[in-house]
């Protein structure tokens, strides 16, 4: 059994969120918190938390601050940060500090759920220890970005997927797909494909850039709206 606290500054969020963790198979709620310090405090007394389900925006300090605070105390506890926090700072700042998946509020049942499922597909791909082929690593890598690109078209790859999402998240600007093709590695023609699925689902924009001739070059920004 996953034992997952949920840390919500709303308790009637925190309660419908537990709510949701204990219906999908697999998970139980350890506790709720609605304050940094109760999450701490929390963290502290359970004798095991495997997931925190956390927000960002608490009464005395922000969810990011939490989670150093628990890297500092030795908690190296998995996250999911359930916010909404939509600016692109604070998403890549949960990037950098660990978190393993970016909820944006509000949402259904079936989005919190294909995230809770594909926590569980990584923790059973990480239990089985051992060294690592790549493919296994490019199913590490895959589980939880599995779910972040739900209903992928035939021929995709949700490894490259959120390869081309991280880096467009993190440019802070307009790339283009050989920019996007460079930073990532993979070839321009894979790096347009991957872009203009994140324009139809709406998590890209398209911008263009007008030269001195020819036509224009088709950039493509991060949607901030989550």
């Amino acid at each position: 059994m996953i034992e997952v606290l949920v840390v919500d500054d709303d308790a009637r969020v925190a309660q419908v969120n537990a709510a949701y963790v204990e219906k999908v198979p697999g998970f139980h709620v350890a506790g709720e918190a609605h304050s940094a310090a109760d999450a701490l405090r929390l963290l502290e007394a359970q004798p095991r938390v495997d997931l925190v389900l956390l927000d960002h925006y608490l009464p005395d300090e922000t969810g990011l601050e939490v989670v150093q605070e628990m890297r500092r105390r030795g908690h190296q506890t998995d996250v999911i940060m359930v916010t909404a926090a939509r600016d692109v700072s604070t998403v890549q700042a949960a990037m950098r500090q660990g978190a393993l998946q970016y909820l944006v509020k509000p949402f259904a049942f079936a989005g919190l759920r294909a995230k809770l499922e594909a926590y569980a597909e990584l923790r059973r791909t990480l239990d089985g220890g051992g060294e690592a082929e790549q493919s296994d690593v490019d199913r590490i890598f895959g589980a939880l970005s599995a779910s972040s690109e739900t209903g992928l078209p035939k021929g995709h790859s949700p490894t490259t997927a959120e390869l081309v999402r991280r880096c467009l998240m993190g440019a802070g600007g307009p790339l283009s797909a050989q920019e996007i093709a460079d930073r990532t590695g993979v070839s321009r023609q894979t790096a347009q494909r991957y872009l203009k699925l994140l324009e139809r689902t709406g998590r890209a924009r398209l911008t263009l850039k007008y030269g001195d001739a020819g036509r224009p070059e088709h950039r493509y920004v991060w949607a901030t709206r989550g």
